[in-house]
């Protein structure tokens, strides 16, 4: 950024360095109006003190901050986002503002805007490009042959000055594609982002980097997690939870760790291991905030995982303590890269008892949860959409309607859930429980067939 614009934001109390502002999640956030998650930036990249940022903006405490960036409280007032525009020396176009005053000493300066064919032709980190998610595959194989370079350099220099910015984006981009884009692509691109952050742990960076860059090696393996589970690799994606604890830990963050157990939990289920599932949502819920929705995703975790296993006293009270989790949380939903995590809470407390009630032989309460489930996936907005979770929906709603007496019902919604944008393992395992009862309990009903070849050609595909 020019000096005469760089000047301009000295005036104010706290500028936030130029490469955050002009990093694309400051941007996204201040378009939104987004101030957890802009409190959260300037928090974790300036190593501002809630204090000091409170004296900045003024009128404000340091427990309100904190309010602000873990979601309990939000910002509204126009005078309260004109002292954060102020307070930050964040330009007032940014945040739907006049021009601030102190803008007023260059009006000529340059725009704190980054064109985005400069964001997709990637930032330069360390000497190194690193790919964005829409890369081809022959960019993504040329990131491959150039990693060991990568790695020399990486461990000769110190962070380039936007990497942990541009490493934020690209972590956030994945996690939204992640409903989208086939499991396979997106896998090896994230696996080639996880290898260049573990080069890059091995080079020259300080502590605040260090702990930033351990939790950024940590979200992308949480992300491996799922999508080798979505690839039917239990073992990889086992391992994978695991490591994003490991990773979790050393950087002092108990969310993610919470997160990690979660994967670990849906994947030990799929895999028939009530017992370790139960004891990874348990895990999760030792590192998860008690006014978090991850807290009720993983009490319905455990109440999964009861009915696993066949404990139905142990499923109604982890069940409850979800439902309880869910009473008591803040009015604001907080916010896992960009997106509300509260949709995930709301899934698990009808999704999860709808497969728990079938395991546990109460088809009818099946039936009325999985009805539930479907109904909120259907309003949800298509930012949160998951055409996965929702084909499981109606999958355990077949299951329920076959034990319930009314199978030609059941082949249809097993048909709609194989038709479904995105069928993963997971979805497969749950049409295979499907076809196997339909099979076992009607023996001759012929559009069984008929689920079966739309099953065989899933298992193709």
């Amino acid at each position: 950024m020019d000096e005469p614009e760089t000047q301009q934001r000295n005036g104010c109390p706290l500028p936030i360095p130029d490469v955050l502002l002009q990093s694309e999640a400051m941007r996204r956030a201040c378009e939104v109006h987004d101030f957890q998650e802009i409190f959260r930036l300037v928090n974790r990249r300036t190593g501002s003190s809630h204090a000091a940022m409170a004296a900045a903006i003024g009128k404000m405490t340091s427990s309100r901050v904190s309010d602000i960036i873990r979601g309990v409280r939000g910002i509204r007032g126009h005078e309260v986002i004109e002292r954060v525009a102020d307070g930050f020396g964040i330009p007032g176009a940014m945040l739907g503002l006049p021009p601030r005053p102190w803008e007023a000493i260059d009006e000529g300066g340059p725009s704190t805007e980054v064109s985005a064919t400069k964001r997709r032709d990637a930032a330069k980190l360390a000497g190194f490009t690193f790919v964005t998610p829409a890369a081809t595959a022959d960019l993504l194989k040329q990131a491959v042959a150039e990693a060991a370079e990568f790695t020399r350099q990486a461990q000769e220099s110190m962070l380039a000055s936007d990497t942990l910015d541009h490493l934020d984006v690209a972590v956030t981009d994945f996690n939204r594609a992640y409903s989208i884009k086939p499991p396979h692509v997106l896998f090896e691109a994230v696996l080639d982002y996880r290898r260049k952050v573990s080069a890059l742990l091995k080079g020259t960076y300080t502590h605040h980097q260090g702990r930033e860059l351990l939790a950024i090696a940590g979200w992308l393996s949480e992300l491996l997690a799922w999508l080798a589970h979505d690839l039917g690799n239990a073992r990889t994606g086992l391992a994978f939870a695991a490591d994003a604890f490991v990773q979790g830990q050393q950087a002092g963050h108990g969310q993610l760790c919470a997160w990690a157990m979660d994967a670990a939990t849906s994947i030990n289920l799929y895999e028939q291991r009530p017992t370790e599932a139960l004891t990874a949502a348990r895990r999760g819920l030792a590192e998860a905030p008690a006014d978090h929705p991850l807290t009720v995703r993983l009490h319905a975790q455990a109440a999964r995982a009861c009915a696993a296993d066949g404990d139905s006293e142990g499923f109604t009270a982890a069940l409850r303590s979800a439902e309880d989790a869910y009473q008591v949380l803040p009015p604001r939903s907080p916010r896992r890269f960009g997106l509300d995590v509260l949709p995930l809470a709301e899934y698990a407390l009808t999704s999860y008892p709808a497969t728990s009630c079938i395991w546990l032989g109460r088809a009818d309460e099946a039936r009325r949860y999985a009805e539930r489930a479907i109904a909120t996936y259907e309003a949800a907005p298509s930012t949160s959409h998951s055409p996965s979770r929702e084909a499981i929906a109606r999958i355990d709603l077949a299951i329920a309607l076959a034990q319930l007496g009314a199978p030609d019902d059941a082949v249809t919604l097993g048909h709609q859930a194989l038709e479904s944008a995105r069928v993963v393992d997971s979805v497969r395992s749950r049409a295979r429980d499907l076809t196997s009862y339909l099979t076992r309990r009607y023996p001759r009903h012929t559009v069984v067939e008929g689920l079966r070849h739309a099953m065989a050609h899933a298992n193709a595909t």
